[in-house]
């Protein structure tokens, strides 16, 4: 079997869909968290060199590195600790259809964020952040895989409905 099946469930996405968004949604937990602790200690903990085109200190300590008030970085915090659950193996599986609709919606609005962030970086701060680039592009890997995969399963609930 190529994909996470269930007799009483509708085919999910090929298996490798599955592990990668979950691995992805975890790694990108995982550079929340550091990220949000460097908010948190100072942004001298951040491990990031500084030159002419990268200094995460600068990017992170930013007028931009808030957002309605909130850290940048909480945001993430929270936006990939939804992640985990949305990808994860149970809910790739779900029958529910606005499961998958609700995982299009927030990749799709994780994208236009980080769209938003990376203009700030490059146009506003004219610095960039390795870890902030990291979660970028997770966050774009997340997106690009749900919507390459949604079709085909949203097609597959309509027709198992």
């Amino acid at each position: 079997m190529t994909s996470v099946e269930s007799p009483s469930r509708p085919a999910a996405p090929p298996l490798a869909v599955v592990i990668s968004t979950g691995i992805l949604a975890l790694a990108g937990l995982a550079a929340s968290i550091y990220l949000t602790i460097a908010h948190y200690a100072g942004a001298q903990v951040l491990a990031c060199v500084s030159n002419s085109a990268i200094n995460c200190e600068l990017v992170t300590t930013s007028a931009q590195s808030h957002f309605l008030g909130m850290p940048v970085s909480v945001l993430g915090l929270g936006y990939f600790i939804v992640a985990v659950a949305i990808y994860s193996p149970w809910a790739w599986r779900s029958s529910i259809r606005s499961v998958h609709l609700s995982r299009v919606g927030f990749a799709i609005a994780g994208m236009c964020f980080v769209l938003w962030l990376i203009t700030a970086e490059l146009v506003i701060i004219r610095k960039i952040c390795l870890w902030c680039s990291a979660v970028h592009v997770i966050a774009f890997l997340l997106f690009a895989l749900t919507v390459t995969t949604a079709p085909a399963l949203l097609s597959r609930l309509d027709d198992s409905a």
